[in-house]
């Protein structure tokens, strides 16, 4: 599934990435959007990055 085709945002990806339980880590996250031809450009900043985490924390497995 490329960008141009699915014509979300890389922001918009990335919350649905880690709102989706598939993603466990920034790592991953960021893999799985280059993956798709996202541009990793746009995930930058303190507050970005803490809200992706909490989200990929919440939907986490209880160990």
């Amino acid at each position: 599934m490329s960008q141009q085709l699915n014509c979300k945002s890389t922001l918009e990806r990335a919350f649905e990435l880690a709102d989706s339980g598939e993603i466990t880590s920034m790592d991953g996250l960021s893999r799985a959007l280059n993956q798709e031809g996202y541009s990793l450009t746009m995930l930058t900043g303190p507050l970005l990055m803490k809200q992706l985490r909490s989200r990929i924390a919440a939907r986490r497995p209880e160990a």
